[in-house]
């Protein structure tokens, strides 16, 4: 549950069904997390007897009377390193017993105290697990872009590409899958944030950004053919059917195993609410390649190829041909799906013209502005 023993990043996305289990409970109970404990009862997902809570609430209270007294010793009697180290141990004890506002304000005061750059961007990297735990979108992307600048003054290749791991899950989850596709790949000889993911949730998050944002010929090169993904990948349930069978195109299997990956995705706490537009834009992407092979081809046998029945297949093309999202025509009365692929030269020709008629409107209303002055 926690990275360094102090930083909770692997705990799912706070449902009742999530947080009602008893070893979830027992997390809870067992670490005195009384300032998590009252965000959760807040939202209605636990309620502990009084006694337990008062049991946290004094085990927190002892504590933290400890940490401040070796502060103020190292105040009174030792160096600056030492009384970093005090705060510091104050502000992650806030952070390992769930309470956020707290945690931020001591952290905010420790990098204050704080010389060193590794150490400040340690602190950074910590409240971008913060900000990851909670769901707080604006942290994260606060302390990405503090952290980005202390890297303009110099940092070791390690922090840089923790960094970029980091970068990676909060573009995932802003649905900016090519960003976070990218950032991966390029740290996937070097990955060595363990602190928030294992290597084969790693290995997860890269396959499923490079499938929606990767073409067949780039997945292959980059996704398909790495050492580091394929050394793990087997592991992972239903993945490397999912990615093998899309890139040749054996769509039934692909299918078979999109069903059980969106599940996944659905309990998982960064790719929860992407879930459904996943699924939907990966059966978009295997549609489309299927359909470049072909001219014309009936309906029953590209659903027969796609292990579904004619009228799901029929339903679906209606609803992303109606979209706009594929490129095709449906001629129900033969029972067969025409393609229409556009001729990319004319719509660019289209579009320069439209772009120009803009642009002249624009330099005539500017025109008669300047006249009117």
């Amino acid at each position: 549950m926690f990275g360094d023993d102090r930083i909770p990043v692997q705990v799912p996305l706070l449902t009742p069904l999530v947080c009602s289990t008893l070893p979830f409970l027992l997390c809870v109970m067992s670490l005195d997390m009384s300032g998590y404990y009252q965000r959760l009862k807040d939202d209605g997902v636990l309620d502990l007897e009084k006694e337990e809570v008062e049991k946290m609430s004094l085990a927190n209270e002892t504590k933290l009377s400890s940490l401040r007294a070796t502060l103020d010793d190292a105040i009174q009697n030792l160096g600056e390193t030492e009384v970093r180290e005090a705060m510091l141990a104050i502000s992650d004890y806030y952070c390992k017993i769930g309470s956020q506002e707290k945690a931020l304000e001591e952290y905010e005061v420790t990098l204050k105290k704080t010389v060193a750059l590794g150490q400040k961007l340690d602190i950074l990297f910590t409240m971008v697990r913060l900000g990851f735990f909670y769901s707080d979108s604006d942290l994260v992307r606060s302390s990405i872009k503090r952290a980005h600048a202390l890297m303009e003054e110099g940092s070791d290749w390690d922090r840089r590409n923790r960094l970029k791991i980091y970068e990676a899950l909060a573009a995932m989850q802003a649905r900016r899958f090519g960003k976070a596709s990218a950032l991966f790949i390029q740290t996937l000889s070097t990955f060595s944030s363990f602190e928030i993911f294992d290597f084969e949730q790693y290995i997860f998050y890269t396959v499923i950004s490079a499938m929606l944002s990767l073409d067949r010929v780039s997945l292959k090169e980059k996704v398909l053919d790495s050492s580091e993904v394929l050394s793990v990948i087997n592991r992972i349930p239903h993945l490397q059917t999912f990615l093998e069978s899309f890139y040749n195109g054996d769509y039934k299997a692909f299918f078979a195993s999109l069903l059980p990956l969106a599940d996944r995705l659905h309990r998982d706490r960064i790719l929860h609410p992407h879930s459904r537009w996943f699924a939907r834009e990966m059966r978009v992407k295997a549609y489309t390649q299927f359909l470049e092979s072909y001219k014309s081809v009936q309906l029953a046998s590209m659903a027969t190829q796609f292990g579904v029945s004619s009228t799901f297949m029929d339903s679906e093309l209606s609803r992303f041909i109606y979209m706009k999202r594929l490129n095709c025509k449906i001629d129900k009365v033969a029972g067969i799906v025409e393609t229409n692929r556009p001729d990319s030269k004319n719509a660019q020709y289209a579009a320069t013209i439209k772009q120009g008629d803009l642009l002249l409107n624009r330099v005539q209303k500017l025109a008669a502005r300047v006249i009117n002055l």
